[in-house]
């Protein structure tokens, strides 16, 4: 008759404290992906948020012409164009029409 085999085999407490730490890995694997999803889900508000803004602020120029707003009291004061910049569009313009 052959010899049995011991079987091998770690310790109760071995495995438990094994199974707790892969429960408590796979918890945090969920909380990343729930993370990430909140993560996709805030940045599209952002941009959302941006656009509408960049709409506003093309809404206000429209109206005002280039200005910059006091947020606290809705006051503004209207931005001077260097002349620098209005000749770098002049001559863009010129580029253009050739």
């Amino acid at each position: 008759m052959a010899k049995k085999e011991k079987e091998m085999k770690i310790t109760d407490e071995q495995l438990e404290k094994v199974r707790a730490q892969q429960s408590v890995k796979a918890r945090i694997i969920n909380d990343v992906g729930v993370l990430e999803a909140q993560k996709h889900d805030l940045l599209n508000a952002l941009t959302n948020v941006m656009q509408k803004t960049a709409e506003t602020a093309e809404e206000l120029e429209k109206e005002y012409g280039k200005i910059n707003i006091n947020l606290e009291d809705g006051s503004y004061e209207v931005v001077e164009v260097e002349e620098e910049e209005t000749e770098e569009k002049a001559e863009e313009a010129v580029e253009e029409d050739k």
